[in-house]
């Protein structure tokens, strides 16, 4: 069999598993199954879904390439999200499940703001509904961006067509099983990521004769994480901004759906164990990959290419270093499933704002099964918005991320916080945090306003720094000026606050 032979024929198995799967898990009879699973996650499902959903392409591609261009000075990018990983888990992931169920079994994060401020006038949430759209929607376009780059690269096909493929394959699995098909797969994803990012480096620096010889081809100020890979001294601001991605975990609603959806308190403190872990390892294991790369195939026109032409290079190109094409495909498969364990929990999860969110407020008499064919339409919907804005093949997988993230970082973040830990904080000043969030990230990233430029270009400074500290100010703010919380608010938080016992 030819090399194309050996990869399609992985592609084809893999597929064939993660679609048998989604059907296996259709059990969407209401729009809690569908967007919640009946919270019904495993420890084990829990974590790695999560965390699946959590790295995509940007794990595989963006981190490594980054890595492979500038060294280890963009490795506080990981450092940042190891220590936002842990810190999400630690502290906000039992609470805010527990705090869904106490208020009236909330099941999207717009939901429960409203639920939690007791907001009959449903501003607030059709306010993170709409905020919801427009960053996922961008978080989407990264994924099929790193789609079509990926099964282009792999296959020797247009960009356009790869990325087409990709598309109709996430939308094929996310729109038959919904929450729990994407949950499942995205486990099964997730090993086969961690695998991958992990075995991939190991093999190449065993074929180059061991680690002495990695070392000596990659430029000594590569491994000092104080440079820039150029021989200068790393700005502190790009330290800062590289750590600040940590403080994007507090608000990304397809993570925190995941904590919504555990099985149980019991359940979540073992996800979390699992989930640390993961993150450590494949973060790690990524950094890994760009400098062993730049070792292996220095000059590379694409740096996000660079696991990519590794694995082509071990396993598959005509002399490889280990001959066994289909392990080789199945790695590459490993890229795929990182793409698609990100984007489809996104077009899941925007559906659930678009249609429990905003569209339930139009239709109020819309029963569930209407419901979920609704957010099946809107998944479409996003999809073909975000496919528009991939369109371009030069997309940059890290620049369209990191403006998500920064969107969903500060729009969201510090009223997650505060919400679960602060009694206080009332709907004046979450709309305000929201609202403001949102906004300082769409204008710091989007609108040149000094001399030509945007304000994030202009100063180097990532937006969630501005956006999380604006919007935290805004809620403290907006609450301590109105009025105090109700009597009903205070006493659910205080219920809230109240481990669950095991027969929750």
């Amino acid at each position: 069999m030819s090399r194309e032979a050996w990869v399609l024929t992985a592609f084809i198995l893999y597929s064939g598993l993660i679609i048998a799967m989604a059907m296996f898990f259709v059990r969407s009879k209401n729009l809690s199954d569908y967007f919640l699973g009946g919270r019904s996650l495993n420890s084990w499902v829990g974590a790695l879904s999560a965390q699946a959903s959590d790295m995509s392409g940007w794990l595989l591609m963006g981190l490594p390439g980054a890595v492979y261009a500038a060294g280890t000075g963009r490795a506080w990018i990981a450092v940042g999200l190891a220590l936002g990983t842990a810190a999400n888990w630690l502290l906000i992931a039992k609470r805010l499940r527990r705090y869904t169920i106490t208020a009236k079994n909330s099941i999207t994060l717009p939901e429960y703001l409203e639920n939690r401020f007791h907001d009959s006038s449903h501003f607030l949430k059709v306010s993170a509904a709409a905020f919801f759209a427009i960053f996922f929607t961008v978080y989407t376009a990264a994924g099929f961006v790193a789609g079509g780059t990926l099964l282009s690269s792999i296959f020797n096909i247009n960009y356009h067509t790869g990325m087409m493929i990709g598309a109709a394959f996430i939308l094929a699995y996310t729109l038959i099983g919904g929450f729990l098909a994407v949950s499942w797969t995205d486990t099964v994803q997730g090993m086969m990521m961690l695998l991958a990012v992990l075995l991939i480096p190991m093999f190449v620096v065993m074929a180059m004769g061991g680690w002495g010889s990695v070392s000596a081809a990659v430029p000594p100020d590569f491994f000092n994480i104080m440079t820039d890979g150029a021989g200068g001294t790393i700005a502190p601001v790009s330290i800062i901004s590289d750590l600040a991605w940590g403080l994007g975990y507090f608000g990304m609603p397809h993570i925190l759906v995941r904590f919504m959806a555990i099985k149980s308190e019991k359940h979540v403190g073992r996800s979390a164990v699992i989930a640390i872990v993961w993150v450590v390892l494949a973060l790690g294991s990524a950094v890994m990959v760009g400098l062993v790369g730049h070792a292996f195939i220095p000059g590379l026109d694409n740096p996000e290419t660079v696991f990519i032409q590794m694995v082509e290079n071990v396993f598959l190109a005509p002399g490889a270093i280990i001959a066994v094409p289909l392990l080789g495909g199945l790695f590459l498969c490993g890229i795929f499933a990182a793409i698609k364990s990100t984007a489809d929990s996104q077009l899941l999860v925007t559906s659930s704002a678009i249609t429990g969110d905003i569209y339930k407020q139009i239709n109020k008499t819309a029963s569930d099964a209407h419901l979920v064919w609704v957010s099946r339409l809107a998944v479409l919907g996003v999809a073909a918005v975000a496919f528009l804005i991939a369109l371009d093949p030069g997309s940059n997988i890290m620049g369209l991320v990191a403006n998500a993230w920064a969107g969903f970082g500060s729009a969201f973040g510090p009223l997650v916080i505060l919400s679960l830990y602060w009694p206080r904080v009332n709907r004046a000043g979450a709309l305000m945090g929201v609202i403001s969030g949102g906004m300082t990230v769409i204008v710091w990233d989007y609108i040149p306003l000094v001399q030509g430029a945007t304000i994030g270009s202009y100063t180097g400074l990532y937006s969630l720094v501005p956006g999380f500290f604006i919007s935290l100010a805004a809620v403290v703010a907006g609450s301590l000026m109105t009025e105090q919380p109700s009597k009903a608010m205070l006493d659910e938080f205080k219920k809230a606050a109240i481990p669950l016992g095991d027969g929750e």
